[in-house]
């Protein structure tokens, strides 16, 4: 469902009010909107972000001990070899790659959960729901990508409030960073990394369309560098 994006200048207003209620630092006046006015939003197929969702829940159960040939037995089972990008097979076959890196992304699997509807907050302040795991793949009962596209219930976020959280967690990305720079105290249980993975995520489901925006990038060809 493609829908007009909501004014980024409102959107902008209430992400820097919400930085203020959290006592973070806010972002030099230059700083980028993350869409133009008159721009058009829709989020990836929800069998796309589905997928994804299963991937990284893979690629933790391998950081976690799940043994490379049961994890490409899954992956053949479910018939999502082709979703899994280059550097995520090499560690899921030969454990190649930083370690750290894929455990991280455990927050990027609870944003995609959120916008499917599978976690009902994304609060900046708290970690990951501990209950999500009941409803992602239980990959050590072998239950396949279908059978677990059929059990749960997915109900997307509306684009225009997805685009709005980007729009925080954008802004979040660099008051957290300043404050790790500056040896300041988070205002919560998330560090710096889990709000760049959270980021990472909501940049990636959500398409925006308009003059000054190109095709919708791969998962690892997020850009997370502004």
């Amino acid at each position: 469902m493609i829908v007009p994006a909501p004014d980024p200048r409102e959107v902008r207003e209430a992400s820097l009010e919400e930085l203020s209620r959290l006592r973070l630092p806010l972002p030099p006046r230059q700083f980028p909107l993350v869409w133009e006015p008159g721009d058009e939003i829709e989020l990836r197929p929800t069998a796309e972000i589905e997928a994804r969702i299963a991937v990284l829940h893979l690629i933790l159960a391998r950081c976690f001990g799940l043994p490379p040939q049961a994890a490409m037995s899954w992956l053949l089972a479910s018939h999502l070899v082709e979703m899994v990008t280059p550097p995520e097979f090499q560690f899921v076959t030969g454990a190649k790659g930083d370690h750290r890196s894929f455990v991280l992304h455990h927050d990027a699997l609870f944003s995609l959960a959120w916008v499917l509807g599978l976690t009902k907050q994304l609060d900046p302040t708290m970690p990951a729901d501990e209950r999500l795991v009941e409803r992602l793949p239980n990959i050590a009962e072998g239950e396949t990508f279908r059978q677990w596209r059929s059990r749960i219930l997915t109900a997307p976020q509306h684009p225009a409030d997805t685009a709005a959280l980007l729009d925080l967690y954008y802004c979040l990305d660099w008051a957290y960073l300043e404050v790790d720079r500056v040896g300041r105290s988070m205002p919560g249980l998330v560090d710096a990394h889990a709000i760049g993975q959270r980021r990472w995520a909501l940049e990636w489901a959500v398409i925006l369309r308009g003059p000054y925006h190109e095709e919708p990038p791969g998962w690892e060809e997020v850009d997370l560098s502004t």
